[in-house]
C-alpha cells in the first residue's frame, strides 16, 4: 500500500492559505503510508511531464487536521516518488485546530 487511504475530497474546513502563507511553512519529510489522499483520480499527462513542478511550489502541501495529514496538492509528486521506491515526500503542513469553527 502506497497510502494511509484514498480520500474523496477535503474533510476538513476550508483554510483559504494562499500560496504566499505555504511558502511559509518549512518543508519536512512526511512519510507517504501515513498519507490520506484528497483525490480519487491523477492526471496520467502531469505524472509523466517532465516540468509538473515547474509553475508551482516545489514541495507537496499537506494538512493536519484531527490527527490525519491529507494531501491537498502534490498527488503526482507522491506518486513519482513512490514508483522510485522513495518511502517519503518532502511537504509543506499547515496545522488546522480541531474544531470546525
Amino acid at each position: 500500500m502506497i497510502f494511509k487511504r484514498v480520500g474523496d475530497g477535503k474533510p476538513y474546513p476550508d483554510h483559504d492559505t494562499g500560496l504566499r502563507d505555504w511558502s511559509d511553512l518549512p518543508p519536512r519529510q512526511i512519510r507517504l503510508d501515513e498519507l490520506v489522499t484528497t483525490k480519487r483520480t491523477l492526471n496520467l499527462e502531469t505524472l509523466l511531464a517532465d516540468d509538473s513542478t515547474f509553475y508551482g511550489d516545489l514541495f507537496a502541501h499537506v494538512v493536519e487536521w484531527k490527527g490525519e495529514l491529507y494531501l491537498e496538492d502534490g498527488l503526482h509528486r507522491a506518486l513519482r516518488a513512490a514508483l522510485q521506491q522513495r518511502p517519503v515526500i518532502h511537504a509543506r503542513v499547515l496545522q488546522l485546530p480541531n474544531t470546525e469553527a
